[in-house]
């Protein structure tokens, strides 16, 4: 056998034998064995290629993280990620995305208004005589005195990104990599997957202008934002979704909060249009989006009267099997204005052991 022929074998077994061990990797990673990730897909970043770990396509991320996993998909957040994030921001322009939030607000049925009370008043110290030193002429000839205040807030108000212990499924009540209520629930918050344990959000972030797309001021009550509206949106914007990328979706809403939400009547009608899960699962598992978010209360589409209702799919797909955050409420209509659908998005939570939701977040886009 000539030389060339033996070659030709050798670069068979070794093809033969490297897909017969990687099936047996990949196979480990699906029955859950593996300690971190399934595959790593490539992404576009700035012109350079960045390596994504955790996603594959056609089934996005899920429980692959481990079993003391308790943040999902934002594990798929490099260094190398949030530098390619970095320098999308070309003008030093900041957008802010956080909506103001009061008493008056409004919030979706589910959640607690919150109340802001004075605690502490210039008036009330010097009335109450609670700190002697503060009324004490020689100790303060200033007259030094302060506010504070009280807050009885819902852990899901105002701009917001609820976390992955949020929403629970079955009679177990479990959520996000298999945590229950019964082992993991308490009267003081839970204690897996609280939002005090996500990290700083450093990502590309795309705005999908959905009203823009449609031609609408805002999308009416019931719109269902389909995959052929986030495919004609881009398609208008020339923007392509990248793996790793924290996708937000305008619907026009929030051009009706005003000073504070206050006109809740007005904006109840379009907080039911959003995404419905074929549109969730094609951004997640066909593209790798890390985090969706929108300017509504709940993203997701809302059926209308006479239409076949399924309570929360998408909040159950993407928080409890996929472990993607869902960003609410966040103010999207400068962005849109201004033509802005790529941008480095930075956002931290409020650090608040328990809590379900980071709540009245005033994340950032910068470009």
């Amino acid at each position: 056998m000539r030389r060339n022929s033996w070659m030709n074998v050798g670069v068979a077994l070794v093809g033969v034998v490297g897909a017969w061990y990687f099936g047996r990797w990949q196979g480990r990673l699906e029955r859950g064995s593996a300690p971190l990730v399934a595959n790593a897909a490539v992404a576009q970043g700035h012109g350079n290629k960045l390596e994504v770990r955790g996603w594959q396509r056609g089934r996005g991320w899920g429980w692959i993280w481990g079993k003391d996993d308790e943040i999902g998909a934002l594990n798929a957040m490099t260094n190398a990620s949030r530098l390619a994030a970095l320098k999308l921001v070309q003008h030093g322009r900041v957008y802010d995305l956080g909506v103001t939030y009061s008493r008056r607000s409004y919030r979706w049925p589910g959640h607690n208004a919150g109340e802001i009370i004075t605690f502490r008043s210039p008036e009330g110290l010097l009335r109450q005589r609670d700190f002697p030193a503060a009324v004490d002429a020689q100790a303060n000839p200033r007259g030094l005195a302060w506010h504070s205040c009280a807050l009885f807030l819902s852990d899901n108000v105002g701009t917001q990104i609820d976390g992955l212990g949020h929403v629970t499924a079955g009679e177990d009540h479990h959520w996000y990599n298999g945590y229950r209520e019964a082992d993991w629930g308490g009267n003081f918050g839970i204690r897996k997957c609280d939002v005090a344990k996500l990290p700083p959000i450093v990502a590309r972030g795309v705005l999908i202008d959905v009203a823009g797309f449609r031609k609408v001021e805002a999308l009416p009550s019931h719109y269902r934002i389909s995959v052929e509206d986030l495919q004609g949106a881009l398609q208008a914007q020339r923007v392509e979704l990248r793996v790793g990328d924290v996708v937000l979706i305008r619907t026009g809403m929030l051009r009706y909060w005003g000073e504070d939400g206050a006109d809740h009547e007005k904006l109840r009608q379009h907080d039911s249009a959003g995404i419905d899960l074929a549109a969730a699962r094609w951004l997640v598992e066909q593209h790798g989006a890390m985090l969706i978010g929108s300017d509504t209360s709940g993203l997701e589409y809302t059926p209308g009267p006479g239409e076949p209702a399924q309570f929360l799919p998408v909040h159950h797909y993407l928080l409890i099997e996929q472990g993607v955050p869902i960003g609410e409420f966040h103010y999207l209509e400068e962005l849109a204005r201004d033509r802005v659908y790529e941008f480095c998005y930075i956002c931290t939570v409020n650090k608040i052991r328990g809590t379900t939701a980071g709540f009245c977040l005033r994340p950032i886009a910068l470009r």
